[in-house]
């Protein structure tokens, strides 16, 4: 079930980000004058609109919906600290206390999807099959390890987009370069008296696609790290809630 939705979420994220470049494409078209459209958009081009330029603002506008869809994971994970699951007082925590947290946990929303519930679940399972704090600690560590690399996995194709747009825009120097000497290479061209200007316009497009992808990519990777700063810090303050919370309050953990 949790598969299922987050591949609707993410599909539904996916038609958004792709219509929102179109709209954005098509308000650079006509809001825009002719030397900017040719820098963001290659407005000139024969092939338009499958150009290099539009490709690579529909790469960062999914980079921009992938970026939404952790910010709103992050926050969810956040928002489970609020939640109360454990209790705040310093009793210690019997096996019926356990069985009641680990019930009330399983059945609240997210309970099987966000950090803290899973870990929070994975302990006390831990402790009531052997009663030790100790194994109970270690099965919190392990999650911990194993969260914080599922959290590295969720960025994977923000990583791909981040790399795929400075690639896009060298694809398109190189093929700027290519049709510029294609046309330096017409002998007909050659005698014409605006030469030198066709030549070096076409030139100039190629490079500002390298220089306009390099601006896309910096800004998708600077708000990927924040964002994934954000979820990292939930789950490290998830944690210390359940060290404070729960294994502190085990059984001999703590002197009586």
């Amino acid at each position: 079930m949790k598969r299922n939705s987050g591949f609707f979420r993410r599909f539904i994220v996916l038609a958004i980000a792709l219509v929102a470049a179109v709209i954005l494409i098509g308000i650079l078209r006509v809001t825009t004058p002719p030397p900017v459209q040719e820098i963001l958009l290659d407005a000139d081009a024969s092939f338009w609109p499958f150009t290099i330029q539009n490709f690579m603002w529909v790469a960062l506008m999914v980079g921009f919906g992938e970026i939404a869809l952790r910010w709103n994971s992050a926050s969810e994970e956040e928002g489970q600290l609020r939640r109360g699951y454990l209790p705040d007082d310093d009793a210690l925590l019997t096996s019926e206390m356990l069985s009641r947290i680990r019930e009330g946990v399983a059945l609240r929303k997210f309970g099987k999807d966000c950090f803290l519930p899973r870990m929070i679940i994975r302990t006390i399972d831990q402790y009531q099959l052997n009663k030790k704090e100790d194994q109970a600690a270690s099965v919190m560590n392990a999650s911990l390890e194993l969260y914080m690399h599922e959290i590295d996995l969720r960025y994977s194709m923000l990583r791909y987009i981040s790399w795929l747009i400075p690639s896009l825009g060298f694809i398109g120097t190189v093929m700027g370069i290519m049709f510029a000497l294609q046309y330096a290479g017409v002998p007909a061209n050659a005698e014409s008296e605006d030469f030198l200007y066709q030549v070096t316009s076409r030139l100039g497009v190629a490079f500002t696609t390298t220089l306009l992808a390099l601006i896309m990519s910096s800004v998708l990777v600077l708000l990927q790290s924040v964002v994934q700063a954000k979820e990292e810090r939930a789950l490290n303050a998830a944690g210390q809630y359940c060290l404070d919370h729960l294994i502190l309050q085990l059984g001999d953990s703590r002197t009586r």
